[in-house]
Formats: C-alpha cells, structure tokens, sequence
C-alpha cells in the first residue's frame, strides 16, 4: 500500500515513544527507518521495527541510553553504547566528534555495545552535508560464507563513504552480494531471491528466502569476501566488539548487541571541489542512450524525492502489523 512519509514516522514515532524512547530519541529512529524505506531500500526500514520494539520489551535494547563517551585522545572518541538505540548513540557521538575533526583535521569514532545502526549513508550523507567527509563501517552476524566456503562466518560488514558536493557522493554498500535485511524482506513477501545470492544450511545454493535465512549469503566475489574480512578485523580491532560467529544482536530478539561500529570523519582544508568531476563522469557516454549515467546516491535520493512527494511504499501485512501493535509502555533497560 501507498503511506505518505508523515504518517510513517508518525506511526513508527508513536510505537517508540509507547515503549517508554523519549521523544527526540523516538524521531530520530523513525526518520532513520523511513528515510531507508522511502529510498527503497524496505530491508532496513519499517520492516526493523517489530523487532526493535521487542527487542526494547525484552530489556535487551535500551530505551533512553545515549552512550557513555571516552576520549581515548583528542581525536578519537570511544563510545560505550549502552544498548542504547543506533542512531541515538550514534548521533550523539558524532555531534560531540564534529568539533574535533574541525579543529585536528580527522576524529574517529568507535562505538561499542549499540543497537543496529540501520542505513550507514543515513550517517554519513548528513555529514557529508555540513561539509565532512565521513567513512562509516560496521559489522553484523556471520551471515556470508567464505571465497569458495559454504558455511556463514563472516559479516554483510558494511560501508559507506560519503563526499560534500552540490548533491554529495555517497557510496553504500554491503560486501556480500545482498543484505539479510534484504532476504528477510523477500521471505516476507513470498518473492524468490535472485540465483547466486545465497546457499542454504546444506551449503546448496537456493533462491529460497526463507531457507537462505538459515543458510549463508554470498560474498561480492573474490574482492567483496576480502573487504568483509578487513573491515570485520578492523571495526572489531578498533571497537573492541566480538567478530564472525560471536556476534548477536541484530537480527534477534533476545540477545544483547555486541557488534561494532566505527566512523571516520575528515574536515579537509583547503578542499578540492569535485563537482566538475562528477559532472565528467555524468557526461560519459552511457551503453544505453535511455539510462543516463548517474553519481553513487544518486538513484536513491530521487527515490526518497518520488517518495515525499507520492508517498511510500509499504507492505499492507507490515502496515497492518504496526497499527495493530499495542501502545502500551514495555520495560526497558
């Protein structure tokens, strides 16, 4: 069904705030979820909510923890999240390290112990925008198998870069060939998942969502598998947080969070401008004449654009679950 991008947040809001998130933390998590799914990118939006609200109801995510900060030096800030919601704790975070990277040139930011922090380019397209190049990385459970493996041991293990343009460049990717948020969203809407995607917990490959939920995501070939080792070894070296098949908390209900996240933030002076060179590679010539070439984060804002303008896209049994969840305060943390 169609749901303009005011009713969304104010349904995703309200449900927040019924599970005792104060008000500002409760926006901040609902734009953050809407902003993913009027992008079109549902496996990190509203979908994330149920289990997020059980998750709160179940003490194993914070409702009110904004993170506890330690400055390790004058440029990087270590962050206890507390459990606390992602975005919160990861917001506040980067607030207090802006100033930093003004005055050193670079801070980093390495957060511990927080909930999922959803849509990295949410992060870093916003810094990107106040002028801040910003690198953010993450790692989540053993979801992907191994160049030529067949059982999970590594993260989707994330990454985003984003560059302050006239419409900043932002790059957002997983390193395996699809998120778990993605299948999930598949096996949700009884759709079949793409061939090569994911292998099933035999190590056969399927197209099955729901038995690729159980099985192991491919990586993004050779060069995809070594990225997610890299930046697995070095959020978890930077955080300190757990790695491979000891992290929990982002896909599940009941465990506490243990993944890690780290940002790097870099306030360039002089900065080399770039727009002439996005405008460059805007002007190549395309293969197809009717797809013109477009700049990373490109496609996505004008979704999010169609999106406020015509409303968004919401499965109808998603919808109906959210309107019919009980508003009733949940213990919390």
């Amino acid at each position: 069904m169609i749901v303009t991008v005011e009713a969304a947040t104010r349904v995703a809001a309200d449900l927040l705030e019924s599970a005792g998130v104060p008000k500002d933390a409760a926006l901040l998590q609902a734009d953050l979820l809407v902003v993913a799914q009027a992008k079109g990118v549902p496996s990190h939006g509203l979908l994330r909510l149920p289990r997020l609200l059980r998750r709160i109801g179940n003490g194993v995510a914070s409702a009110t923890a904004r993170g506890e900060h330690h400055w390790l030096t004058p440029a990087h800030l270590s962050v206890d999240g507390c459990q606390g919601l992602g975005p919160v704790v990861a917001m506040s975070a980067l607030d207090a390290a802006e100033p930093a990277a003004r005055r050193f040139g670079i801070a980093l930011v390495s957060i511990a112990r927080t909930n999922h922090l959803g849509m990295l380019s949410w992060y870093t397209e916003q810094l990107a925008k106040r002028g801040l190049v910003t690198i953010a990385a993450t790692t989540s459970e053993a979801l992907v198998h191994a160049h030529h493996g067949t059982n999970a041991v590594i993260g989707t293990n994330p990454i985003s870069i984003a560059v302050p343009a006239d419409q900043p460049v932002v790059l957002d990717m997983a390193t395996s060939e699809v998120s778990m948020g993605k299948v999930h969203d598949y096996a949700a809407r009884g759709e079949p998942l793409e061939e090569g995607w994911a292998l099933d917990s035999s190590g056969r490959p399927t197209t099955d969502a729901v038995a690729a939920s159980s099985g192991a995501l491919a990586p993004l070939g050779p060069k995809g598998y070594a990225l997610g080792v890299t930046l697995g070894a070095l959020v978890a070296h930077l955080t300190p947080s757990a790695t491979g098949t000891a992290v929990r908390g982002t896909l599940d209900d009941t465990e506490s969070a243990n993944k890690g996240d780290v940002f790097i933030v870099v306030d360039a002076a002089p900065a080399t401008p770039v727009d002439a060179y996005l405008d460059e590679v805007r002007g190549s010539r395309p293969a197809d004449p009717g797809v013109p070439i477009s700049i990373p984060g490109e496609r996505s804002s004008d979704r999010r654009r169609a999106a406020e303008r015509d409303g968004l896209e919401v499965d109808d049994a998603l919808w109906n679950e959210l309107n019919d969840w009980p508003r009733t305060p949940q213990p919390h943390l």
